[in-house]
């Protein structure tokens, strides 16, 4: 049985090498999972959510680039690595964008970078004892900056750590709770069955969005409270498909040995059930994932996700979707594009899993 079972899992594995697009996506979905998990190495605004703001060069075209002077805080608070890697430095230098400056023995003398043809205020500081190198430095901004000034392609980073790990915390609340409803209506049956199935029904008939919306409004706004309302609305169709599973294959000779052998029923359920229908459990988790991306990009769109100033794709939507049809649609088609390209290497994967683990082809 284990031979069998190894062989089958090579057969299925090298099936899945030999699709392009399905080790296309699986490679897309891993890089952008450490970019997530490490968007504040990467960033180059490593501040808490990447929130340095500059309104005085709000909503600049890609590649934009300006002199920038950096002030040091006087306060400094001690900061782990861990704390740096994971949530950014809670206290950043403060960033001044300017147009020119001089020195004058240690007193720098700068003028304020002003849009729209304006000249900026002029201003001077007590350079204390710091080089020139230290204090200006040339930025560039490769995606531009939002309405607020912000470095998008840093908001973009981090902003992928939301959509990414929903997708992760969603698809295992929607598979414990899914797996064990679907496992006990579907080998138990009778009462228990007709009982799992009603509840079932009636979260089915209840649009997602809608539950979604209702729970997060129960549990309060933020961050852990979509991750949790987003899975406790999924498992429904796990449910449904392991129902289906286990009453196809309990009455199977194995199981039937198994019973006949004395084993409790958990076991039966566990090991000899669970493990030889997990395909299309793996497939529609896949499809999970997809979707519990785009229905958290939907609720932060509609303000009830991600609270600001935390970055999320769908936030980065909603601020900026005016812009379109202001002449800098790039501002809301970047997360755009980024949530359609992550949400496509999912579908492609699951595409790609469930022609490998087709036992028939």
């Amino acid at each position: 049985m284990s031979q069998q079972s190894n062989s089958l899992s090579q057969l299925a594995l090298q099936k899945f090498k030999k699709d392009f697009w399905g080790v296309f996506s699986l490679g897309f979905i891993v890089f952008v999972g450490i970019i997530s998990t490490f968007a504040y190495v990467i960033a180059p605004d490593s501040s808490e959510y990447a929130n340095q703001m500059h309104l005085s060069i709000h909503s600049k075209k890609p590649g934009f680039s300006v002199q920038m002077l950096t002030i040091p805080q006087k306060t400094e608070i001690e900061e782990s690595i861990f704390s740096n890697l994971f949530f950014g430095k809670k206290i950043q230098d403060s960033e001044i964008p300017i147009t020119a400056y001089s020195i004058n023995e240690n007193t720098l003398t700068y003028t304020e970078y002003a849009s729209d043809g304006l000249e900026g205020m002029t201003k001077s500081i007590d350079m204390n004892g710091l080089l020139e190198s230290e204090l200006i430095s040339n930025k560039t901004f490769l995606f531009g900056t939002d309405k607020y000034g912000r470095d998008l392609l840093s908001r973009t980073l981090v902003g992928a750590r939301i959509s990414f790990f929903i997708g992760f915390i969603a698809v295992l609340i929607s598979l414990v709770i899914g797996i064990f409803m679907g496992s006990v209506a579907g080998y138990f049956g009778g009462r228990v069955d007709a009982v799992i199935m009603w509840f079932i029904n009636v979260s089915w008939s209840i649009p997602t969005l809608l539950l979604v919306i209702a729970i997060t409004l129960a549990l309060g706004k933020g961050f852990w409270q979509v991750f949790i309302a987003v899975g406790l609305t999924m498992w429904v169709e796990v449910a449904r498909v392991v129902r289906g599973q286990v009453m196809g294959v309990k009455e199977m000779q194995y199981v039937t040995a198994a019973r006949a052998l004395g084993f409790n029923d958990f076991r039966i359920i566990t090991k000899h059930i669970l493990p030889n229908i997990m395909a299309p459990v793996i497939v529609i988790s896949a499809a999970n994932f997809a979707a519990a991306i785009l229905i958290e990009s939907g609720l932060s769109f509609l303000g009830i996700g991600a609270q600001p100033p935390m970055a999320s794709w769908g936030a980065m939507i909603k601020d900026h979707y005016n812009y379109i049809i202001l002449g800098k649609p790039y501002l809301a088609l970047i997360p755009g594009l980024c949530i359609m390209s992550l949400v496509m290497a999912f579908m492609l994967m699951g595409n790609a899993l469930r022609d490998a683990l087709d036992v028939k082809s």
